[in-house]
């Protein structure tokens, strides 16, 4: 690597994540070659064992990744240079049932992170990823006896195929961008998740990707069909420590609810500031299906994560509920897609962003009302908070509408934590660091409510943070 390619790769600040940023030494049993090329692709199909399916469409998609530009609306992203990305690297263990099975390095950074005791106590399956490929994975047993399948995408592409290869990629495919296409060429680990008819999953299910290596991608798919009146809860963390090259997120998530099932998927990403996330997540709702998103963005240099619900069935329902948390040396373009196709259809858009240090946070939304949508009901409210007078906040909504019988409100706020609030709570003995992070917890108090109990701790603890010695 040339002087220039390696200052070209190491211009991200510094900020402080407490437990995020701890790194693990570096032990994989293998690791593909650096960058992308067919040769690769058929080198981690090969590691995988894969069906001649899978092959065919990862090299499908690649020749659409070469040929696709990159959408000329996202942020700057010509730092992220693919020939220098590991896009395989498969950790020193196979994948276990039991936390103390794992490697020492391995566990220790699960049981930093509060994963295994938060399966003792409130959840009913966890899925855990380590670089490329998931290390642990359990489901209570309970569930099992009622026939929910949760295990990881590997797994699944082997097992349960008559499921998996029908709706592969059909509901994101490779044609949908340019990272979609570069997604399915090198995807590897995630879940998959079946809940049968009827079945109602009554504590969540829990996916936690963790990226260690430096310059790395992590591709994972995650695939959840949730059958008829069935219902389930599906939590997804993310983190990976600091360092000063560029890392790629380019996962994908396919949701499928089908008549009358209720589907809700929460996110909180603590991203390392060196990390392009460009993320894609699509859901599609029949009749009487309900979809909710709730979404917390606190890292990345860079982000792009527009979630896009298709209500497809008549009297179909999404609702949206996301913060951003947009700090020096991050540009974070985030929002929500909502295509109303289906007859009385209903869908609600919250977001919340705060920027601050220089920071931008971007809010990019698309409401789309079909003709055939009727009756439909759409009402957005965005809200941006900017903390200083360096950073940036933008509502950028594209709306389309082609019938006249709906009902549609958009409304939009951006502004600054009042000086008087400020003052207020200082005359009441809070120090001006205290006050404003107060104020920023009952800004994004009605996102943090929605979120599991320890996530929404979390939540806080990453405001705090965000907070500390950093007043100016």
């Amino acid at each position: 690597m040339t002087k220039h390619e390696e200052k070209k790769r190491s211009n991200i600040e510094d900020v402080n994540r407490s437990i995020y940023d701890i790194k693990d030494k570096v032990e994989y049993s293998f690791k593909a070659d650096t960058g992308l090329t067919e040769e690769i692709i058929r080198e981690i199909s090969s590691q995988k064992e894969e069906p001649e399916w899978m092959l065919e469409k990862r090299l499908a998609a690649l020749k659409i990744y070469d040929k696709l530009d990159v959408p000329p609306w996202m942020p700057d992203i010509s730092d992220l240079d693919m020939s220098h990305i590991d896009t395989y690297v498969r950790p020193r263990t196979d994948m276990k049932g039991s936390w103390e099975e794992l490697p020492e390095n391995i566990r220790d950074t699960f049981d930093r992170l509060g994963i295994p005791e938060a399966e003792k106590t409130s959840l009913a399956g966890v899925g855990a990823q380590y670089d490329s490929e998931v290390v642990y994975h359990n489901v209570h047993e309970a569930l099992a006896k009622q026939g929910v399948i949760y295990v990881d995408f590997e797994t699944a592409v082997k097992q349960y195929e008559d499921l998996v290869r029908p709706v592969f990629g059909t509901l994101i495919p490779p044609s949908y961008h340019k990272f979609a296409a570069l997604h399915y060429a090198a995807w590897s680990g995630g879940s998959f998740v079946y809940v049968p008819k009827g079945v109602e999953v009554s504590m969540p299910l829990q996916s936690y990707f963790r990226l260690n290596a430096p310059g790395a991608g992590q591709f994972e798919h995650t695939l959840i069909i949730v059958d008829e009146g069935a219902s389930c809860h599906f939590i997804e963390g993310c983190s990976a420590p600091k360092y000063n090259v560029a890392n790629l997120h380019a996962g994908a998530v396919e949701l499928f609810v089908r008549k009358g099932a209720n589907l809700r998927y929460s996110t909180i990403e603590n991203w390392s500031k060196n990390m392009y996330n460009l993320n894609t997540k699509r859901s599609l709702v029949e009749e009487d299906g309900s979809m909710t998103w709730v979404s917390g963005s606190f890292g990345s240099h860079v982000s792009c994560l527009y979630p896009d619900t298709v209500l497809k069935g008549d009297r179909s329902k999404a609702e949206f509920t996301g913060i951003t948390f947009a700090g020096k040396g991050q540009y974070l373009d985030t929002g929500s897609k909502i295509e109303c196709l289906g007859k009385e259809t209903t869908a609600t858009v919250h977001s919340k962003s705060l920027s601050k240090g220089g920071g931008t946070a971007i809010y990019r939304g698309v409401v789309h009302i079909g003709p055939k949508a009727q009756g439909a009901k759409v009402s957005i409210s965005c809200e941006s908070l900017m903390l200083d007078n360096e950073s940036r906040s933008d509502t950028i909504p594209d709306i389309i509408i082609e019938n006249d019988n709906i009902d549609l409100g958009h409304e939009a706020k951006i502004g600054r934590i009042p000086d008087e609030n400020i003052y207020y709570l200082m005359t009441r003995g809070l120090s001006e660091e205290d006050a404003k992070a107060m104020l920023v917890r009952g800004f994004a108090e009605p996102i943090s409510k929605e979120l599991p109990l320890e996530y929404a701790v979390e939540m806080n603890k990453l405001i705090d943070l965000e907070f500390e010695g950093s007043i100016g």
